[in-house]
């Protein structure tokens, strides 16, 4: 258990971002705004760079545990 102190909290962060762009993706998807969609896909972006992250440290960290 140790190791779990070596975890980042990627995930959490990334939880957290998906949950504040939900009322966003709503308005988009339901009423069309064009707006919430630029605010979606900006959020989008950080997920997708947090993820590459996580995945790269999670990777690194197998290998280095092998």
């Amino acid at each position: 258990r140790e190791r779990m102190s070596n975890v980042p909290n990627t995930l959490d962060n990334l939880i957290t971002l998906l949950e504040t762009v939900r009322d966003d993706y709503t308005k988009f998807y339901d009423s069309g705004n064009a707006s919430a969609g630029t605010r979606v896909r900006k959020v989008m972006q950080e997920v997708k760079t947090l993820a590459q992250a996580t995945r790269l440290h999670v990777q690194e960290t197998k290998n280095n545990n092998t």
